[in-house]
């Protein structure tokens, strides 16, 4: 998902539907029919936009399709009674770790019959394992973003520092920049944000959870996975400023203010920082030149194991007009539509399409970034975690302080309290 929490799914039956549709239908017998497209915050680019709603509409003449832009807050929630009931709208984004409770639970409608058309193996395999469930396919890729590190360029030279090689180096000068600069930090990191802690956990060689037969073993104890937390301690006590209780939102603020002298977000932050000071959340784009990025360095050298944020998208099971939906599906994933996802620097759903993230800094970066970024676990139930904010509260109790390897024996049982329940 995006990097914003949820509100709690509930039980599985909540979002179960009868009556399914099915793709039987014949697209000439819609005509005069709305398809709604719900697209969440603000991410797909309004020439895509603009390109999905005038191919649908020249393609069937007499129809139309409307989007319906979501925010992130509460978008469970409300997918949860709209998809369950007669209202539903026909095509659904859903952040890519809330998508196999979807799958699971029979709100999206069955798209195994067209997963060569929709794209086949070209599609990045880690969303088609999230999108699928007991063997059939449910919810295609639509964009991931990996994360990335934003810098300030004269930070970097008044500390003399360059680039890092290692995730070690990388530790060292975020405390030397807030060791440098008193009251600023080094690398910008609110307690709540956990999504920036899993590559420190990858990289020393643990996991969140693994599957173990029918259930699931929660690993944030073993002794790998404590290496990483105490790297994240270190982190958040010594280079951190940022709220130790807050949450990822609007991290430009701080790198425009002078107050963030780096932060580790998804690739798409870099147009949150750059957009115009009259924007309704102001960036500062008079500090495009100073903006400098890299991917996040691993252990050995190479780029992190990084989360791989981004979206899946889906067919309501309930929709009155499967046909019609599936060919608002098909536009989404073309090579023209996804396209525009990379020129506005998010990786699109098709592996052919990498390189039209460009040339520049940032596209080698999320290039480097997305070669090793990795999902959380797979399991219908990992919404449920994400919304009892276990590991939110982990790692504010990590960043006050907190003891590691007794906050990671509670969160584990707790996870697997969930995942196992």
């Amino acid at each position: 998902m995006r990097n914003l929490g949820i509100v709690a799914l509930g039980a599985a039956a909540a979002l179960t539907l009868a009556g399914c549709a099915t793709t039987g239908g014949d697209a000439a017998s819609e005509e005069g029919a709305e398809i709604r497209v719900w697209l969440v915050g603000t991410d797909t680019p309004d020439a895509a936009r603009e390109l999905l709603v005038e191919t649908f509409e020249e393609e069937h003449p007499g129809s139309t399709l409307v989007i319906e832009e979501q925010s992130w807050d509460g978008l469970v929630d409300r997918l949860t009674t709209s998809l369950s009931g007669s209202d539903s709208p026909d095509v659904v984004e859903v952040g890519n770790t809330q998508a196999p409770a979807f799958t699971s639970a029979g709100a999206f409608m069955d798209l195994t019959d067209h997963y060569e058309e929709l794209g086949g193996d070209d599609l990045l395999p880690g969303f088609v394992e999230v999108g699928s469930y007991d063997e059939k396919f449910y919810a295609a890729p639509l964009y991931s973003g990996s994360s990335l590190v934003f810098y300030k360029k004269d930070a970097f030279a008044a500390s003399g520092i360059e680039v890092p090689t290692t995730l070690d180096q990388y530790v060292d000068q975020a405390i030397q920049l807030a060791n440098d600069n008193p009251g600023k930090s080094g690398v910008w990191w609110p307690g709540q944000n956990w999504y920036a802690a899993l590559p420190y956990i990858w990289e020393a060689g643990g996991e969140v959870a693994v599957p173990d037969g029918e259930e699931w073993d929660a690993q944030l104890s073993s002794p790998e996975s404590i290496e990483g937390l105490e790297m994240v301690q270190k982190v958040m006590t010594e280079a951190s400023r940022a709220p130790k209780d807050a949450n990822e939102s609007n991290p430009q603020v701080g790198f425009c203010d002078g107050t963030s002298l780096q932060l580790a977000a998804p690739a798409w932050v870099k147009w949150s920082i750059l957009a115009p000071e009259d924007a309704e959340t102001p960036g500062c784009p008079d500090q495009e030149e100073n903006l400098g990025v890299y991917a996040l360095p691993g252990a050995d050298g190479d780029a992190a194991q990084v989360f791989a944020g981004g979206s899946n998208i889906g067919i309501s099971a309930n929709t009155k007009h499967p046909e019609l939906a599936l060919d608002a599906l098909k536009i989404i994933l073309s090579d023209e539509f996804q396209t525009i996802y990379g020129e506005n620097g998010l990786v699109p759903a098709k592996l052919s399409l990498g390189d039209t993230v460009g040339t520049d800094e940032v596209a080698q970066a999320i290039s480097a970034a997305a070669g090793n970024a990795k999902l959380t676990p797979a399991s219908p139930k990992w919404a449920d975690v994400e919304a009892a904010g276990i590991l939110q509260d982990l790692f504010v109790n990590i960043a006050q302080g907190g003891d590691v390897a007794q906050l990671a024996e509670e969160a584990d049982q707790q996870i697997e309290d969930i995942l196992n329940g």
